[in-house]
């Protein structure tokens, strides 16, 4: 595998990494499942959302190494059974955040518990067929059969692209997170919005 890396061409593996940061800069629904998860839990909540939508995209990676994503892709009716698992997910998400009662200020940030936030994430991740099908359509330009075997191209860029995914998007979460400890007294308006956030990423699944 190291062998593979070193392998890259330092200008493939310089354009890769900037389409990728790119990528992970620009708020997407992982970015903003962890903000709405940090808003209810605070920082450790945010946090640990954002690093199990990254621990999801493990899945997504090595289903595009070894050929999952290539199979779902060519099959219309599984695509549309993950989607819709997905947007029920989210779905049901929302409403126990529109119906969560309110704790006391003192306690704001266990709302939602952290171990809560990453199986969420993980969850969420695995059954958005959209990131499934992105690394299809992104991985596969960056690799070169004369470089080594293709799994193992498309692992380390995958690898690549959500170890650096995750941090950005584990800091939109603890930013999330920590402004909402400071608006402790506004818990009951923050579980509303976060509940129009998954709610929105349930439609957004859905539909697109």
């Amino acid at each position: 595998m190291l062998d593979t890396l070193m392998a890259f061409p330092p200008a493939t593996l310089l354009a890769f990494l900037a389409g990728a940061l790119v990528l992970n800069l620009t708020p997407g629904s992982d970015v903003l499942f962890a903000i709405a998860s940090g808003l209810q839990g605070g920082p450790k909540a945010g946090m640990a959302a954002g690093f199990g939508v990254g621990i999801g995209g493990i899945f997504h990676t090595c289903a595009t190494a070894f050929g999952l994503a290539a199979l779902v892709a060519a099959h219309p009716g599984t695509l549309d059974i993950v989607r819709w698992a997905g947007a029920a997910y989210l779905l049901w998400i929302a409403v126990k955040s529109w119906r969560a009662v309110v704790p006391p200020p003192e306690s704001v940030g266990g709302a939602l518990l952290p171990r809560d936030a990453f199986r969420r994430g993980v969850i969420t991740n695995v059954l958005n067929p959209k990131v499934a099908l992105f690394m299809l359509a992104y991985l596969p330009q960056f690799t070169d059969p004369a470089i080594g075997p293709l799994w193992q191209q498309m692992l380390i860029l995958g690898g690549i692209v959500f170890t650096g995914g995750t941090l950005i998007t584990m800091g939109y979460g603890a930013s999330a997170g920590w402004l909402g400890t400071r608006l402790a007294r506004r818990m009951g308006v923050l579980n509303k919005v976060a509940a129009l956030l998954f709610g929105g990423l349930a439609a957004r699944l859905a539909l697109d």
